[in-house]
């Protein structure tokens, strides 16, 4: 994500760190989109929520077991505005919904404005913002968002 136009507020390998992707693939949690044949984008799809999600008032009354939650999407800058993350989105939403889950969930860096928008647009609803500690940002103001399944 380096030289993105809109960064996430990620540093490289402090956050994803080369253990949580590797944990992630030997998981089975991790998945990727090719576009023109180049990886494009990527994600981890699994049921762990960062310590604080449990403050927040979902809509989805459930068990961890029952939600799915997204970590570090993200597009390749090359491949930013061509519908990728819109893709990846899809596929974690048909994820969800085939493994029985009852919501998909999520957590973004407060400033960032564009993430905020695609979350949205994809049917995501804004739930709260809280303060989350990540490694690569320290505490900071994170938006959660929802989508009921």
């Amino acid at each position: 994500m380096e030289g993105a136009e809109f960064h996430p507020g990620w540093k490289k390998s402090v956050y994803p760190s080369e253990e949580f992707i590797r944990t992630s693939l030997e998981n089975g949690e991790l998945y990727a989109a090719r576009l023109e044949g180049t990886m494009a984008a990527a994600m981890v799809l699994n049921h762990t929520c960062t310590p604080g999600y449990e403050t927040i008032a979902w809509t989805v009354q459930a068990e961890p077991e029952d939600v799915s939650a997204i970590h570090a999407l993200g597009v390749l800058p090359a491949c930013q505005g061509k519908g990728v993350a819109g893709a990846m989105f899809r596929e974690a939403v048909r994820l969800a919904r085939e493994a029985g889950q009852k919501a998909l969930r999520l957590d973004v860096l407060s400033g960032n404005l564009p993430a905020q928008k695609l979350y949205t647009a994809a049917g995501f609803q804004y739930r709260g913002t809280i303060q989350l500690f990540y490694e690569d940002t320290g505490p900071a103001d994170f938006l959660l968002y929802e989508l009921p399944l």
